[in-house]
């Protein structure tokens, strides 16, 4: 499913809020056809990273380029007919519908002479039913699960039409059997739809079972990224994270499964010792 052609990369990025740098020198590549999930502690830059990816926000240094063009020379509506994005917390104005906010998806394709059509109708109702929400089309969004809630969001960039969706933290509270729906139908996604997909992941553990490329962040840069089994490693995770861990395979999935030590359970006389300082791998 890989075609190994760069769809979206940075460049010597350098992002910052003020004064105050959040991501400094950084280099990644999104690569056509995969899963990846960004990793890290919090406020290591992880959802900024993916705030500049989308252009939701400048460069101080450094660029973003979407299709190897800087993404910034690009016209937003030219950009929002590839690139769909789902924020950390996305707020639907107060007794919108279900299938009101998913044709809010078909705005890019629609101009002065090219209003409403068929083809838009199609739109919504086939990403509604590819995502099971036919049913709440007329729903108010207040009126839903969280788990619902983000189906009906994933629907909107499904109707956008785009092949590049980057999600920041998609399962952000919800429960465990909804984190896993909704990975799941991003999988689906992926494999069926052919989707290329960013996303930032709090569960290292279905981050690795999900993704097929991790890119691991601390302090700003890239600390690893590869596949899950070369990334998650008791090293690793001690380094970025200061997490005592041992690494197994799920044994539903085969990828790494995180097992944290803890206080409690370290052996008499074992000691984390100071954090070393990561090693300057900024290129992803």
């Amino acid at each position: 499913m890989t075609s190994g052609r760069t769809r979206l990369e940075a460049r010597d990025l350098e992002l910052a809020y003020g004064d105050t740098v959040v991501v400094d020198g950084l280099d990644v590549d999104v690569v056509d056809g995969t899963i990846t999930a960004v990793i890290g502690p919090n406020g290591c830059g992880k959802s900024t990273l993916l705030r500049a990816l989308a252009r939701l926000i400048p460069t101080r240094r450094g660029h973003v380029l979407l299709d190897g063009e800087r993404i910034d020379r690009i016209p937003t509506r030219e950009v929002a007919k590839v690139l769909g994005v789902l924020p950390q917390t996305p707020v639907a104005p107060e007794g919108l519908t279900v299938a009101d906010l998913v044709a809010r998806g078909r705005h890019p394709h629609q101009t002065w002479y090219r209003q409403w059509s068929s083809d838009d109708e199609s739109a919504v109702a086939e990403a509604l039913g590819w995502t099971g929400m036919t049913d709440f089309a007329e729903r108010t969004i207040d009126t839903l699960s969280g788990g619902q809630r983000q189906r009906v969001w994933i629907s909107m960039a499904l109707a956008q039409g785009t092949d590049l969706l980057l999600l920041d933290e998609p399962t952000t509270f919800l429960d465990l059997a909804h984190q896993v729906d909704v990975l799941d139908l991003v999988e689906r996604l992926h494999t069926e739809r052919g989707r290329t997909v960013v996303m930032v992941l709090h569960d290292l553990n279905l981050a690795a079972r999900y993704a097929g490329r991790l890119v691991a962040m601390r302090d700003g840069r890239i600390v690893a990224a590869g596949p899950p089994g070369d990334v998650l490693t008791a090293e690793l995770l001690r380094e970025v994270f200061e997490l005592d861990a041992h690494v197994v395979a799920d044994p539903v999935s085969g990828t790494p499964l995180v097992v944290p030590i803890g206080r409690r359970h370290r052996r008499p006389g074992s000691s984390r010792g100071g954090r070393p300082a990561p090693p300057d791998r900024r290129t992803a």
